[in-house]
């Protein structure tokens, strides 16, 4: 179980104001993906509520504990993050990599438990990519890294996953076999999971509950039904949309759109 809300938070870069009093309470074991046009605030949104962005004002709150106030090392047995950008050390193994995510329990650096060794296997295995353990990281193709990345998070063994925008760069195929990766993630080990995504088809296919961000503020919060609408995407992307239900996945999909 997994209890993260927001109060009251602002976020600024420089002197400008990203983020203005904002509240939220995210839904605990269940999907939840951040949309919204570019500017919106959704990777600093995502950035605030794992301490890699300060506040300027509010508190972001971990099971009833304030996360500014919390070790390093709580926050991520708590909480694992994915960021955009990821670049791992030339020359490291599947193995290393993965591995790292054992960091936050381990007592001596660099020494593996048992228990840490078993984490790792159980990691590598949900993602499959055991097969690649001895392989450089470096040597796999797109997908096949965004799948160490995740097993590195899982191995890191927190209720919650953040991801932003783990799909990008990836082709067609690869990106439903981390969306499907994470939707099994969610369902059998029931992992909370928030990401940020640019794909709205995706993202209503995938999620369980949507926010819709603009200009720094969450104009809407809720049910991917309730969200997928011709009014909602006209206020948040400034479109005209054509919405229909996906005859196989029974959810709303963008099927053409206009500029307003």
């Amino acid at each position: 179980m997994s209890d993260i809300r927001a109060e009251n938070i602002s976020v600024a870069y420089d002197k400008q104001t990203v983020i203005d009093n904002l509240s939220l309470k995210l839904a605990d074991k269940q999907i939840t993906t951040i949309i919204g046009a570019n500017g919106s605030g959704k990777s600093t949104l995502l950035k605030a509520l794992t301490r890699i962005q300060a506040l300027k004002s509010g508190q972001i709150y971990i099971d009833g504990q304030a996360i500014a106030h919390l070790p390093t090392k709580a926050v991520a047995q708590k909480i694992a993050l994915l960021p955009q950008v990821l670049e791992a050390t030339e020359g490291i193994s599947v193995y290393e990599l993965v591995s790292y995510g054992r960091f936050p329990h381990q007592k001596y650096l660099g020494s593996l438990s048992d228990a840490d060794r078993s984490k790792i296997h159980w990691a590598m295995e949900a993602t499959k990519v055991t097969q690649f353990a001895n392989a450089d990281v470096d040597s796999l193709s797109g997908g096949q890294r965004q799948r160490v990345w995740i097993a590195m998070a899982l191995a890191q063994d927190t209720d919650t996953i953040f991801l932003d925008e783990p799909t990008t760069y990836l082709d067609m195929n690869h990106q439903l076999e981390i969306l499907e990766l994470l939707k099994t993630l969610n369902s059998k080990s029931q992992k909370t999971i928030i990401m940020v995504l640019h794909d709205l088809n995706l993202s209503a296919r995938f999620s369980d509950q949507l926010i819709a961000m603009k200009n720094g503020a969450i104009k809407y919060y809720g049910c991917v039904s309730d969200i997928m609408t011709d009014a909602v995407l006209r206020d948040i992307f400034q479109i005209k949309a054509e919405i229909i239900e996906d005859p196989i996945h029974k959810c709303p999909i963008l099927l053409t759109y206009q500029l307003i």
